[in-house]
């Protein structure tokens, strides 16, 4: 195959518009710039239908003619026989922090002459698109944030502008294929939900999206879903999953972890694989419930190892940062009703300390859902709809945030400028009221 570079550059992280995967297991970024269209498919070595030759040969438009091209390019590389249908795909490289000018003429390009056509939802923005001026933004960041959404919604992509889309609508079922890019979220679906799904990048999920198929290969596959190592807790203190979940990305790496007896809600879950994912490099692990059977094959397990609770105290000690914060973040994933309900029983009846600004993020769909939530929040903060604390602009408001989640403990002292300090969500919670 004869390839024509288009350089587009890609902050590392879930958010930009590229994640590198392995055939193994998908291991996120790897490069701040990749090759991603291809001028002419002289050969390729996956079996391809007649459908989509006549795809790859532009018989139905440039548009999906670019998509499959980069469909197939990275199935070469990764070894993939064939395409497979996908039921629904997830973007990032939603917000312009992430993705730059660069990122922009590449989406209105692609927009130009390609739609979706499978259900495809997309990532954070850079801001909440009514409340934008409240948070601080920047009108002309605010200007080039519309060019995407503009370009993303000429496309057909669904305005779900969130990191938790099996929460607002798209939830695939166990076995299904699909086509997701943020790191927390295919994390999710491997894992708690049993759909599958490579780390896929901004550009490969869009491309997926307009085709309505992937390349064969790596989590796809029965072969590639098998546990490498086995880690075990001693136990997980109120308030530390996301704290577990970060350091089994760390001593797993690229091996998906087998995790015996643990007994967490889908909201721990979440917060634990997203921590794992922004860590580690690997997009899926297996777990058992306490008393439960298993049909997990453990054949390929290299070696057991026990993460005791000192060490969970450790990890929380080395995140803690200091104690005075301009900002306070709650919801990296996007925060669930169940969590909106939660905080918003602890803080009723209590009163605002306004010792920093407060940030709660959610999707719109769950915002919607908990209007009276929203009310009892909104005393405390703002509650912000299509963004997170890590796509949006932080760094031009703040200089030290404190969060529950361990994902932003990643990303915010890099991506968002931040001095970062980690605290249980209770603890947050307190230190905003009194």
């Amino acid at each position: 195959m004869r390839r024509k570079a288009l350089e587009i550059a890609s902050n590392s992280g879930s958010n930009g518009m590229l994640d590198r995967a392995t055939p193994k297991v998908p291991t996120g970024p790897l490069l701040t710039s990749i090759s991603l269209l291809y001028e002419t498919s002289i050969s390729h070595t996956m079996h391809l239908t007649a459908a989509e030759e006549r795809i790859l040969a532009g018989e139905e438009g440039p548009g999906r003619q670019k998509a499959i091209q980069l469909t197939v390019a990275l199935g070469d590389i990764y070894g993939a026989k064939r395409l497979i249908p996908i039921t629904s795909a997830q973007v990032s490289g939603a917000s312009f922090k992430t993705i730059g000018d660069a990122g922009i003429r590449f989406l209105e390009d692609f927009s130009k002459t390609a739609r979706v056509s499978v259900r495809a939802s997309v990532n954070p923005l850079g801001l909440d698109l009514r409340r934008w001026k409240v948070m601080g933004v920047e009108r002309d960041f605010h200007s080039k944030q519309e060019r995407i959404v503009e370009a993303y919604d000429r496309l057909g992509a669904e305005p779900l502008y969130s990191c938790t889309p099996y929460l607002a609508g798209n939830r695939p079922r166990k076995g299904q294929h699909i086509a997701w890019a943020e790191s927390s979220a295919t994390v999710f679906a491997n894992s708690f939900l049993g759909a599958k799904t490579n780390r896929e990048g901004g550009p490969s999920a869009l491309a997926a999206a307009i085709i309505g198929k992937t390349a064969e290969y790596g989590l796809h596959l029965e072969e590639n879903r098998k546990p490498g190592v086995q880690i075990a807790f001693e136990s997980i203190p109120d308030g530390m999953v996301p704290l577990a979940g970060y350091l089994v990305g760390k001593i797993a790496g690229k091996r998906i972890p087998y995790l015996k007896g643990l007994k967490l809600t889908s909201d721990e879950h979440k917060a634990f694989g997203a921590a794992m994912a922004a860590t580690g490099a690997v997009s899926m692990y297996v777990f058992s419930e306490p008393g439960k059977g298993t049909k997990t094959d453990t054949k390929e397990i290299e070696e057991c190892l026990r993460i005791s609770t000192s060490e969970l105290e450790k990890c929380a000690d080395d995140l803690r940062g200091g104690d005075s914060w301009d900002l306070v973040a709650i919801g990296c994933p996007h925060c669930s009703a169940v969590e909106l309900r939660s905080m918003a029983r602890f803080l009723k009846g209590r009163k605002p300390s306004k010792q920093s600004d407060v940030w709660f993020c959610t999707s719109r769909k769950v915002y919607a859902r908990c209007p009276r939530e929203v009310a009892v929040l909104s005393e405390y903060g703002k509650v912000l709809c299509d963004t997170c604390m890590v796509v949006a602009p932080v760094e031009k408001m703040y200089k030290t945030t404190a969060s529950d989640s361990a994902k932003a403990m990643v990303y915010l002292p890099t991506l968002g400028k931040q001095k970062a300090s980690f605290r249980p969500t209770k603890t947050l919670l307190e230190a905003i009221s009194r």
